[in-house]
This record gives C-alpha cells, sequence and structure tokens, in this order.
C-alpha cells in the first residue's frame, strides 16, 4: 500500500468515526476542504461511492460501511503497534477511548479517574458517554463498559462493579393514595412511570422474578422517557411508580421520599464489565487501565472506597 492510500483510508475512517467532515478535519489537523477533496479522489479511484452526504449528516453507504468493516480492525492493530513502541519509554502515553453508558460513566469510571490521572499523567481518558450500544471495534474506542447481560462473547471482560439489583419505588403519597402492589401484575392498575430503550426506541417491559417464577410486565401510566434521572425526579414528585437501578434509587429509599414495593420480586443480576476485543497487542494506555483496575481490588472494595470518599460508586 502506498502511503498515500493509507492516508486517504485513515481519512475516511476518521470522518465516519466523528460523524462529520468538520469534527474530522480538526482531528485530522487538514481543513474541511482538503478533506472533501481526499474522500472524491478515493472515491474516483475505487470507482465506488463510500459516504452518503446530506447537508447535516454524513454516513457510510454499504459499500463504505463494507470496506470500514474490514479496516478498522487493521487501522486498530497499527495503532496499537505504533503505541506499543512508545510503551519503551519511562512511562505509559496515549489516548484511552472508552464507551460506555451513562449510568456506568458516573458510577464505575468517574470515582476512578482522579487516582488513575495521578498514577498516569500522560494517559489522556477520552471517555464517550451514550446509552445506546456501539460496536467498539468497528469505532475505533479501546474498550466499552456495558451490562454483563448485554455482552458479546468474543470480548474480553472485566468486571467494573457489584451485582445490581432493580428497585420499584415510588413516593409515600403515591402509595396512600393508590395503594401498594402486592405482585408484578398489580402494576397493570398503576400509574408507571416507562423507559425506551436506547437502542431502537421499543419501551422497556419490566423484568422481575421470584424463586421458579419470572415474567415481563409491560406497564403503563403518564409518563415515558429516556433518562434515569426523569424518572426518579418523577417518581419523587408522586407521579407514579418507577423501575431504578438500586444504587440511584436507594439513597431516597433510605431517607424515607421513596418506599420501596416488590422486593421480593427483584433479584440480583451481573453489574458492569469493561470489555475490549481479544487481539494479540493490547495498547499501553489500555493495559494500563487494567493494571490499576487489578490493583485496585474487587468491585466491592472500589464501591466501599468510594463511599467512604462521598461519591458514588
Amino acid at each position: 500500500m502506498r502511503g498515500r492510500e493509507f492516508a486517504d483510508l485513515t481519512a475516511f475512517a476518521a470522518i465516519v468515526e466523528h460523524g462529520s467532515f468538520a469534527r474530522a478535519a480538526a482531528h485530522l489537523g487538514v481543513s474541511p476542504s482538503a478533506l472533501s477533496q481526499t474522500i472524491r479522489e478515493l472515491e474516483e479511484r475505487l470507482g465506488v461511492r463510500l459516504l452518503n452526504r446530506t447537508t447535516r449528516s454524513v454516513a457510510p453507504s454499504e459499500a463504505g460501511s463494507r470496506l470500514l468493516s474490514r479496516l478498522a480492525p487493521a487501522l486498530t492493530e497499527l495503532e496499537a503497534a505504533v503505541a506499543d513502541v512508545k510503551s519503551f519509554g519511562d512511562r505509559p502515553a496515549g489516548v484511552l477511548r472508552i464507551n460506555t453508558a451513562r449510568v456506568a460513566a458516573v458510577w464505575c469510571l468517574a470515582p476512578l479517574i482522579g487516582r488513575f490521572h495521578e498514577e498516569h499523567p500522560d494517559i489522556v481518558l477520552d471517555v464517550v458517554v451514550e446509552d445506546a450500544i456501539a460496536d467498539i471495534v468497528a469505532r475505533r474506542f479501546d474498550a466499552g463498559v456495558r451490562l454483563g447481560e448485554r455482552l458479546e462473547k468474543d470480548m474480553v471482560a472485566v468486571k467494573l462493579s457489584g451485582d445490581l439489583e432493580m428497585m420499584a419505588v415510588a413516593s409515600p403519597g403515591y402509595l396512600a393514595r393508590h395503594g401498594v402492589p402486592a405482585t408484578p401484575r398489580d402494576l397493570h392498575r398503576h400509574r408507571c412511570i416507562n423507559t425506551r430503550w436506547p437502542t431502537d426506541g421499543s419501551l422497556y417491559r419490566w423484568e422481575f422474578e421470584k424463586g421458579r417464577q419470572s415474567l415481563e410486565v409491560a406497564v403503563e401510566g403518564p409518563l415515558i422517557v429516556n433518562d434515569v434521572d426523569v424518572a426518579l425526579r418523577a417518581a419523587l414528585d408522586g407521579v407514579g411508580i418507577a423501575y431504578l437501578f438500586d444504587e440511584q434509587a436507594r439513597p431516597w429509599v433510605e431517607s424515607g421520599a421513596l418506599t420501596r414495593v416488590l422486593e421480593p420480586w427483584s433479584p440480583s443480576f451481573p453489574g458492569f464489565y469493561l470489555y475490549y476485543p481479544s487481539r494479540r497487542q493490547t495498547p499501553p494506555a489500555l493495559r494500563a487501565f487494567l493494571d490499576f483496575l487489578r490493583r485496585a481490588g474487587p468491585p466491592e472494595a472500589r464501591a466501599r472506597r468510594a463511599r467512604r470518599a462521598g461519591e458514588r460508586p
């Protein structure tokens, strides 16, 4: 491959990664017009359109998606190889790109950032928060953070949090007006706060389990949200029953502002994991972060330290 071809393919990958000619040009240190000319010449040489452009967005065509699926792992390996050579310096350096759900960013990553930066001041953490599940290989992330039940089988996973639990909660005022549900089926007679999946926009069916019984309930109510903090605020204000992570709801239950219902029906489940592709060369920045996690101890110990420091794990 000639040097120009490598540069052009890198430019194409950057445009898809950033979703914008302007942002990709800023990342590459070139002008948007020069980058646009580079892509036009690349498409002419290949004889296919790689990008579909509108005035507001840019996305890979079918041919572009196929090229990127083969190109992204190769570029990642090349970057890892260069970073690996740089790691022979005094201390690890570089950029560690992590894609994570918002609650995991707040509970799992944020309490670690200060200590990690103290140990590795030359590593830049680039944390992208989005609740939709991302293809970390195609988008050239070094790692991601997701619930254990949503991990792909070909990923290496490291537990980042303890087990989690869901809590059905409502304000005491709401329960005084509408009564307390005794079983999940009673929720059909209640005003519930719905949440949407970030992946396809469908409504989350509340999942319950007790002994050998398990069921999903499609609840109804006056509010649909895609943000857990909005659901929490609505529950505190008496709008209805919300189904939240225990870490989010527990302080309010302990204070008496919320009351937990259906507790026997809410078992624990695997928490959040840091995951990354299995490959021969682990980028030095990621390797340093993995070593840091091992030294920090098991997730439960990290959570206790975060609580003692006045932070939420």
